[in-house]
Parts: structure tokens; sequence; C-alpha cells
């Protein structure tokens, strides 16, 4: 990385200029740079409407290249150690569908883990590949996938050695990253692509106590939500693209079908600022970050009936070859005898405080850049308090444990999504084949998705979810599920049963 280079933001600078150039606007957005006055701009500030400019001349277009834009894009590249980058407007959602429909066509293999983010599945639907998936690391204990053993990868490429791609999470919503350099290694050993939702590990490429970054560990391409941990604003994510296995021609044409033709310049211009941010800064404020991590931790574990767990987690034998975000706080509750749903809404009620996700037994809380001390001590003083009111010395009140089993795929999603399909109560849907996607969110990793087999165990997690207090997310009223109409389904040569 060139530090003197990574000092510009041709991006931000060209914007400066504009704006202070006082133009008359004759083209959109209908504000005119903020020339009327509302209630959000009384809120967050007139200056916010002048910058909401829209790719007039010298800012350059999104989807042109040549000009500021794509200089900035060359710098978050060189920041990364990628060999180019691809500004999104439309979050690592839109850059994980560009991924697949970059690189994977009709009918191809990929071989992916189960617990994927729905924007995964909507790809396969949209593009129509062929899942293979293999299964993560459960624990049962906290209710979380973690990521996918080496073995698991190396024998779904040998069992489909057609596969055209190996999709890998750098990390897991809660922190979890595996071996990625022995998958990438194996992977491009049978010349298939890597890539990578790194959503959750912007920062990772920035210190080097933090798993291993997707680009360092030599993956083809990686899509990065830059606000999550980064700095920038919400719905401002990046690909990055290494080596020549990825066509970025490809990629530039699906981009132009998957981005707006009116991109917002502000998420753009927030990427060039977090950029220049993290690679001038952002090795030191990690340090603090993960010292702020370890003090949070030790300050938690004290507390009866809280467990925050520690990065050793990641080494433990039982669950594989991980490693761990130092800078998340995965904090168990489940000896206080509440979900983590009802920890969730307590602590965001009685104390101000909200928290990333609850899940059956555990919270979730992000330290990133912005993060204070301040902020931590009052997070563990709510602890504190809550311990206080549910726990008691010498009993543990533990929450029953239930075991969940993924689904099985019987027909690709492509086709369960565009079969005849119908509407039955989800109680009596053990044995059919899911036609829509159901989702917990957040996370957003997907329950049931289309094609899979609706088993009891699924019926019974989902009825918790739902009395638990989870929002779950589904195209059919809740209670219902989408099925397959077998009765009207004529399976022919584009019914590919899995």
């Amino acid at each position: 990385m060139d530090r003197k280079r990574q000092e510009q933001t041709p991006l931000l600078t060209a914007m400066k200029n504009y704006v202070n150039s006082d133009p008359v606007p004759f083209d959109v957005p209908g504000h005119k740079m903020g020339r009327i006055h509302t209630e959000l701009a009384d809120l967050i500030g007139i200056d916010v409407f002048r910058y909401d400019i829209n790719a007039p001349i010298g800012i350059d277009i999104l989807y042109k290249g040549g000009g500021v834009i794509e200089q900035s894009a060359d710098l978050l590249a060189d920041a990364y150690g990628a060999d180019k980058s691809i500004f999104l407007i439309n979050g690592t959602t839109s850059g994980i569908m560009m991924m697949i429909m970059g690189t994977v066509a009709a009918k191809e293999k990929i071989i992916l883990p189960r617990n994927v983010h729905k924007s995964v599945i909507n790809s396969l639907i949209v593009s129509g590949a062929y899942p293979i998936f293999v299964e993560p690391e459960y624990d049962q204990y906290l209710g979380i996938a973690n990521n996918v053993l080496v073995t698991e990868y190396v024998k779904a490429m040998d069992e489909n050695p057609d596969a055209k791609a190996v999709f890998v999470i750098n990390p897991t919503y809660f922190g979890v990253a595996g071996d990625i350099a022995s998958i990438v290694e194996q992977a491009h050993r049978r010349n298939m692509i890597v890539l990578v939702d790194e959503a959750h590990g912007a920062h990772f490429h920035f210190h080097e106590a933090l798993p291993l970054s997707a680009m360092e560990a030599g993956a083809d391409i990686s899509a990065v939500s830059l606000h999550k941990t980064a700095g920038s604003l919400t719905q401002s994510s990046a690909l990055l693209i290494k080596g020549t296995r990825v066509s970025y021609e490809q990629l530039l044409k699906v981009y132009s079908m998957f981005g707006s033709t009116s991109p917002n310049h502000l998420l753009l211009a927030s990427i060039d600022a977090a950029r220049k941010f993290m690679a001038l800064q952002g090795h030191e404020i990690l340090e603090e970050n993960i010292k702020l991590a370890e003090y949070a931790r030790k300050e938690l574990n004290l507390i009866p009936g809280i467990q925050c767990l520690n990065p050793e987690y990641g080494q433990n034998e039982s669950h594989g070859e991980f490693h761990f975000d130092r800078t998340r706080l995965v904090i168990a509750v489940r000896e206080l005898g509440h979900t983590g749903f009802e920890i969730m809404q307590l602590i965001r009620k009685k104390y101000n405080i909200q928290l990333e996700l609850a899940e059956t037994y555990l919270v979730l809380a992000i330290l990133a850049i912005g993060s204070r001390k301040e902020d931590v001590d009052r997070l563990i003083q709510a602890f504190k308090e809550i311990s206080k009111m549910f726990f008691e010395d010498g009993e543990r009140p533990i929450l029953k444990n239930f075991h969940f089993d993924y689904a099985d795929v019987c027909v690709r999603p492509r086709e369960a999504y565009h079969a005849p399909n119908k509407r039955i109560l989800m109680e009596e849907a053990e044995g059919e084949i899911c036609a829509e996607s159901v989702m917990i969110y957040p996370p957003g990793i997907p329950l049931l998705i289309p094609g899979e087999i609706i088993s009891k165990n699924i019926i019974e997690i989902f009825d918790f979810y739902a009395k638990s207090g989870g929002t779950i997310i589904k195209d059919s009223p809740l209670g219902m599920i989408q099925i397959i109409d077998q009765d009207n389904w004529k399976k022919g040569e584009e019914n590919d049963e899995i």
C-alpha cells in the first residue's frame, strides 16, 4: 500500500470543488442542492442536500469509468491489496449477487455453506446455478453456526470436480472465520474460483491480530461492507478483485444490471473518505478497539450468568480450525433463564442500549472504529444489573436446548421458486418442498430456502422463533408457508432435481 497515495480523496475532493463553485442546477435531484427546506434538512443540516448531486460534469459517472470514481476505486484496491475494486451503493447484498452472476452460469455448480446470507439464495434463483451445500460446524450450546471445516470443503470439491466456484463466509455474523487460506489453496489447485462474503470483515486487512482477509488469503473476489466496520455510510460497500480467474469486464456488465442509474454520491464519497481513514489510521484505532474488547470480555465474564466468548473459542478442538474477530462481543445469556431476544428488548428499553442482534441463547455487540470506553462501561453496568434480576447464587435456570438440523435440498432454488405453488399452514408442512425463503433477521440467514424439504425439526424451530419475538421475513403470512404444488407441477428438463 502506498501511504502517500492514500492521502488522496479524488471523488470527495471533486464534489467539494463542484459545490463550492455554486453552480446553477437545472439537473436532478429536485431539491436543487437544498433550495427547499424540509424537516429532514432541519434535522441533519442543509449541507447533506447540497452534496446530494447526480453525476454532474467533472464528477464522473459510476458506470463509465475513467474519472474520479475510478481513481478512488483504484486507491481502495491499493489499500486492500487487490488489483481492482468496484464501489457498491446497494450494500454487500448487491455485491454478492454480482459475484455469483458474474462467475457462475445457469446449471453450473457452486460449493457454498448452508448458513449463507439470503442474497446468495436470491443469486441462485436469478442465475439458475446448482448449489452444492456444505454444512458449517454448529455449536448446539450457543445455538450458532460457525464456519465450515476445510475437510468438508475438500470433500465437496472432490465429489464435484466440475464445480465452477467455491463460496466462503469470512467471518460469520458472530465473528468466526475459517481457514480461508487453505480453502483458497485447495480450490485453486482444482481450478475453482473463490468468492468471499466479507460483509463483516472489512476491517480485517488493517490489523494483524484479526483473522486473515480474503485478499491476503489469495481469494479471487470478495464483497466487503465498509459501512459495517470501516466507517462509510450505511449501504456503501465494495467488490475487491485479485488475479485473472474472475473477468473484470464480465463483472462490469453485471454491475450495470444491478446498480441504480442514479447512484447516491454521498454514499460513494463516504467510501472514499473511509478508505483514507482506514489506510492511514486503521491500524492504530483497531489496536484500541481490540484492547477495549478485551477489557469488556474480562469484565463481562466476571458477571454471574454471563459468558462472553474469548478469542480462544476459535481454537477449541470441537469447533475446528477457526479464528475469531477480537472486536466482537458474543455474549451468552442462557444461564439467566431468558432468551437473547428477551434480553435484547430489555437492555434497549431499560438502559437505552442498542445491540446488533439477538439469538436464542445470546446477544451480539459489535465494537468498531467509532466505539468508546464509556459505551462499553454502560454495557457492563447494564449486564451487572440484569444479572442481579435473573441470576441467583447457586441456581442456574438454564434454558432448554433444542437441536437444529438444516433441511435437505431436493430441487434447485430457481426451479422451486418458479414452480406452481400454494400456501398451507406451517404446522401441516412436514415433508413438503418449500417454495420461498424463510429467514430470521438479522442476520438474514435462511431457515428454509426454495427447494428444501420441510422437516418436523424446522417446523418446531420456526414456531420457537415466532413465539420468541424474533423477526421472521418471508413471502407468506406468519403461520403459513409457500410450498410447491406437486399435483400441478410438471417435471420437465427444466425441473432438475438435486
